[in-house]
């Protein structure tokens, strides 16, 4: 089974923007470097599990939230992706996101 490290690095990051944390706050949490933060959201390197279990106790989040569906990507998994994402977006945008999928969905049929 391969590990998606990327969308580790992302459920990372996602976590990390919910708790309102700069990349420069969660390194100093962490004691590593902002780079090394950077490097992990991107996916860019492969992180310990020791180090993301600390990441998760510093996010308040359970260790399963960045690993679930890390290697299979299936519908629940894009709901849930999306669907954290889409909590970040202020009113206008969101808007726009059901309209572009409104679109989608209508379009589909054609």
């Amino acid at each position: 089974m391969n590990v998606d490290f990327k969308m580790i690095g992302e459920r990372i990051r996602l976590a990390r923007k919910r708790m309102g944390y700069t990349q420069e706050k969660l390194a100093e949490l962490l004691d590593v470097t902002i780079g090394y933060v950077s490097q992990v959201e991107r996916g860019a390197t492969k992180i310990s599990l020791d180090l993301l279990a600390e990441i998760a106790s510093v996010l308040n989040c359970d260790l399963s939230d960045f690993l679930s569906g890390a290697s299979i990507r299936t519908e629940q998994y894009y709901v849930k992706e999306i669907g954290e994402e889409f909590k970040l977006l202020n009113e206008n945008e969101k808007k726009l996101v059901r309209s572009f999928i409104r679109l989608l969905l209508e379009n589909r049929s054609k």
